[in-house]
């Protein structure tokens, strides 16, 4: 990752990075970020001296053909820890057993608190279940990370990036000692899920929407869907007026051809009526 990827991502976007210095040189620690690219989980390692490992849907490992061989071998390369999320808790247990195991170790564990990529470029309501009790099952430091711009690299459906310049802020290691050994606390999951939240507003700079990326990328789905249907709707309203345009204009058609005969069969018949005796 470091060698084949991270140089010559630096080379080629010239990543901005900010607050480097907040990075344990050694030790757990848990760096939770914004989610606005896939490129994200490329960046943020690029830039650190540290290997950072992220847990990664579960897709990116199983998928089929020669595509979804070479991305499971990337990610199996890079450390990526496979996440099957369809699931329900079952899926939640595994996720946050894998970022203890991970930060056990002594290494970095990275996060999207958001669960998933935003939609619109905002920051959405972070998930209490996996950061949070994480945080508090092994005590380690929360750093707050923001992605710049990388959305703008790569959008969603994308493959081809870019080329352009992001940016990588990190804040300061936040302590949730206070709260040890109450990491099944929903109240508290939520305080310290929305305390990172906030502190990553602050490094992005976004604009913060209470609720989950989730239902954002759900209601944007029905809309999508709902101006679609009504497009096909005003199609259909279109299609059926000139239908009806074009009947009227043809009944027009054949009323004026009918109208010369007319006049004619009178006419004649007028003439018979005059030559009678």
């Amino acid at each position: 990752m470091k060698v084949a990827i991270g140089g010559p991502l630096r080379v080629a976007f010239r990543p901005w990075v900010e607050g480097l210095e907040n990075i344990p040189a050694e030790g757990a620690a848990i760096l939770a970020s914004n989610h606005l690219s896939f490129s994200d989980s490329f960046f943020l390692p690029a830039v650190l001296d540290r290997k950072v490992t992220f847990i990664a849907k579960a897709e990116y490992f199983t998928t089929p053909g020669v595509k979804g061989r070479l991305t499971a071998a990337f990610f199996k390369g890079v450390g990526q820890l496979p996440v099957d999320r369809s699931g329900g808790r079952g899926a939640g247990e595994a996720a946050v057993r894998s970022g203890i195991d991970v930060l056990e170790r002594g290494e970095l564990f990275g996060i999207y608190p958001e669960g998933t990529r935003s939609p619109d470029g905002r920051l959405y309501r972070g998930k209490p279940g996996g950061l949070a009790r994480v945080a508090l099952a092994t005590g380690a430091p929360v750093i707050p990370v923001a992605m710049i711009d990388t959305e703008k690299i790569q959008p969603p459906g994308k493959v081809l990036p870019k080329i352009m310049r992001p940016g990588i802020r990190i804040g300061e290691p936040l302590d949730f000692s206070r709260y040890q050994g109450m990491e099944h606390d929903r109240f508290v999951l939520r305080a310290v899920t929305d305390e990172v939240m906030y502190e990553i507003m602050k490094l992005s700079g976004q604009e913060y929407v209470d609720i989950y990326a989730t239902a954002a990328k759900r209601q944007i789905a029905e809309a999508a869907k709902a101006d679609k249907e009504a497009e096909k709707a005003a199609k259909a309203a279109l299609a059926q007026a000139a239908l009806a345009q074009a009947e009227k204009d043809q009944a027009g058609k054949h009323a004026a051809q009918q109208d010369p005969e007319r006049r004619d069969d009178e006419q004649r018949d007028a003439e018979q009526q005059g030559e009678e005796p």
